[in-house]
């Protein structure tokens, strides 16, 4: 079946696709001398089309397996040398004891109050004003992966400019404020007063700008929240860590285009 009708008469001319492509545009514009420096002057060595590996059987255009397994993959394990599923004979899931089948590099991890589920942790950085992600990591699921991916984005944000943060109660650890403070960012994170005393004083929360972050770090559940339902980050179709942190990466990439659009067509 042919088509006469070009694809771009098939877009409204208010369709707000339109100024995020221009966006996109102009962002791949001004990254093409980097791009040039990633393709050989040569190109690709020609390879007669019987004896190039890319069209051998082994090698067909479907999708892996790592694609077609379910949401939450089984778990194995060995416990005491034998091999096991699951929790047979009262056995518990361990990170020390059991590994994913199809995803190794994911991770045992409960929330408070709910179960265990093989995870990535995702983390973003975004600035408070307008709030647009200015960095994205996704690592292993642990217990302290959030304030030391915190600390690895706050230490690559560019220039020598006075920096606050805002977080929440559970940034409030010892470690975590020294680290903030050794990069000369002022933590402004929510104090945890649970049976402690926090590692955040009054000479940080007398302050009205303790205040404003700690309204406005709110804005980045809108982030998660936006992944996680239109961006389908809530269950991943990845396997291994690489991989999902590329579409992590990428997820936020495009919130931030749909944001700056928002943005630039709010009235004023």
């Amino acid at each position: 079946m042919f088509s006469y009708v070009p694809l771009d008469e098939r877009i409204a001319s208010d369709h707000p696709l339109r100024p995020m492509r221009e966006m996109v545009d102009r962002a791949l514009e001004s990254m093409s001398a980097g791009f040039s420096h990633l393709y050989s002057t040569t190109g690709r060595p020609s390879s007669p089309p019987g004896t190039d590996p890319v069209l051998g059987p082994q090698r067909t255009p479907a999708d892996g397996t790592s694609r077609v397994q379910p949401s939450l993959p089984v778990v194995r394990g060995s416990w005491h040398g034998r091999s096991c599923l699951g929790s047979d004979h009262g056995e518990k899931r361990l990170n020390d004891t059991h590994a994913s089948t199809t995803d190794p590099e994911a991770r045992l991890f409960r929330k408070k109050g709910k179960e265990s589920k093989l995870s990535y942790m995702g983390h973003v950085l975004t600035e408070n004003r307008y709030g647009l992600v200015v960095d994205a990591r996704l690592t292993q699921a642990t217990g302290y992966a959030e304030r030391e991916a915190a600390t690895s984005m706050l230490a690559s944000v560019p220039g020598n400019h006075s920096v606050t943060l805002g977080a929440d109660k559970g940034y409030d650890t010892q470690d975590f404020v020294d680290g903030c403070r050794s990069l000369s960012v002022t933590p402004h994170v929510a104090q945890n007063t649970s049976n402690r005393s926090s590692r955040i004083d009054g000479r940080t929360t007398r302050h009205v700008g303790y205040a404003v972050s700690q309204r406005r770090r709110k804005r980045v559940e809108e982030v998660f929240g936006w992944m996680k339902t239109v961006g389908l980050m809530r269950k991943v179709r990845h396997r291994g860590r690489e991989k999902v942190d590329w579409v992590f990466t990428f997820t936020a990439a495009a919130y931030n285009l749909v944001r700056i659009r928002s943005l630039a067509f709010a009235p004023t």
